[in-house]
C-alpha cells in the first residue's frame, strides 16, 4: 500500500512539475511547494489550527488535484470541523482518484463517529471464541512492575475473560522496563490469576495505541478471530476503539476499568476529540510528513 502511494506521489509531482514548468517554475520547486504545503497542513492539525491546515490542503489540491492523501486529510479534518459540504467534495474527488483510499477514508469517518458515541463500560460482554479480548498496555515502573492503572485494566480484562471463557486473550504493549515488556508483565499477571498460559497471546512490539491496533489486528486475524472486545481505561477507550476500527477490527465490546468511569461518561467536547482524529489518521497510515 505504501509503495503504491509513493509512486502515485511521484507521478503527481511530475504532472504538477510539467504544468508549472510551462509557466517558468522548475520541477524541484513544484514538488517542493506541494511537499511544504502537506507538511505545513499536518503541523497545523497537530497544533490545533484546523482552519490553517485545511487552507494549506486547498492550496495543495489546487496545485495537484490527484494527491490522494491530501484529499483524504481534507475529508477527515472537514468532518472534524463540521463541514459536510467540504467532506462530500473531498470524498467525491478522492473516489475518482483512488477508490481504495476513498473507502478507507470513509472507514476513518465511521470509526471516529462510532468512537465518540462509545460509552465506557465496566460490564463484560458475552462473546464466543471468534471474538478476541485485547488488553492495551500502559507504561511500567522502572523496575518492570505494573502501575495501578494497568492493574485496573487487567482486572477488567480478567473479568471479561471469565465471562467469555473460549475467547483468546491478546495482551499488547512493548516499551520494556528492566527487561520486561508491558505485554509480558500483563501475561504474568493474568496467569497468576488463573488464566491458562496457552490462552494468552503476546504482542510486545507496540509502542503506541496506533501500533496496539495495527499489530493486534494482524494477530487477531492469525488466530481466526473476526471481532474483538477492546479493554483499556475509561479515558482511553474512545481513541482505542477508533484506532481498532480503522485498523480493520470489528469492535463488538469496549470494556473499561472502574477508575474515573463517571467523569468519562459524557460525550467528549469537540476539542477533546482532536486526539481521536489525529490517531485515526496515523492508524490509516497517512504520512505525517513527506
Amino acid at each position: 500500500m505504501k509503495i503504491s502511494r509513493h509512486w502515485k506521489h511521484v507521478a503527481a509531482a511530475l504532472a504538477v512539475a510539467a504544468t508549472l514548468t510551462t509557466a517558468g517554475v522548475g520541477p524541484a520547486t513544484a514538488e517542493g511547494e506541494v511537499t511544504a504545503l502537506y507538511n505545513s497542513a499536518q503541523q497545523h492539525f497537530l497544533d490545533g489550527d484546523d482552519a490553517a491546515g485545511r487552507a494549506d490542503l486547498r492550496a495543495l489540491i489546487a496545485a495537484d488535484p490527484h494527491d490522494a492523501e491530501a484529499l483524504a486529510l481534507q475529508a477527515i479534518w472537514s468532518h472534524y470541523a463540521g463541514d459536510p459540504a467540504a467532506v462530500g467534495e473531498a470524498l467525491g474527488r478522492l473516489g475518482a482518484v483512488d477508490a481504495a483510499m476513498a473507502a478507507g477514508t470513509n472507514r476513518v469517518l465511521h470509526a471516529v463517529t462510532a468512537a465518540v458515541s462509545t460509552l465506557p463500560n465496566p460490564l463484560p460482554a458475552l462473546v464466543g471464541p471468534q471474538t478476541g479480548i485485547v488488553v492495551l498496555g500502559y507504561g511500567l515502573l522502572p523496575d518492570g512492575a505494573l502501575r495501578p492503572e494497568l492493574e485496573n485494566r487487567l482486572t477488567a480484562a480478567w473479568l471479561q475473560a471469565i465471562a467469555a471463557p473460549f475467547s483468546p486473550v491478546i495482551v499488547t504493549g512493548g516499551n520494556p522496563q528492566n527487561g520486561i515488556s508491558e505485554a509480558e508483565a500483563m501475561r504474568r499477571w493474568l496467569i497468576g490469576r488463573g488464566l491458562p498460559a496457552d490462552r494468552i497471546h503476546v504482542e510486545e512490539r507496540a509502542g503506541s495505541t496506533v501500533q496496539n491496533a495495527l499489530f493486534s489486528t494482524q494477530l487477531l486475524r492469525d488466530l481466526g478471530a473476526t471481532s474483538a472486545v477492546v479493554v483499556t481505561s475509561p479515558n482511553h477507550i474512545r481513541r482505542a476503539v477508533a484506532d481498532f476500527i480503522v485498523a480493520g477490527t470489528h469492535v463488538v465490546g469496549a470494556m473499561t476499568s472502574l477508575d474515573e468511569l463517571v467523569s468519562q461518561l459524557p460525550p467528549p467536547a469537540r476539542s477533546a476529540q482532536r486526539g481521536i482524529y489525529l490517531d485515526a489518521t496515523r492508524t490509516f497510515q497517512l504520512d505525517s510528513s513527506r
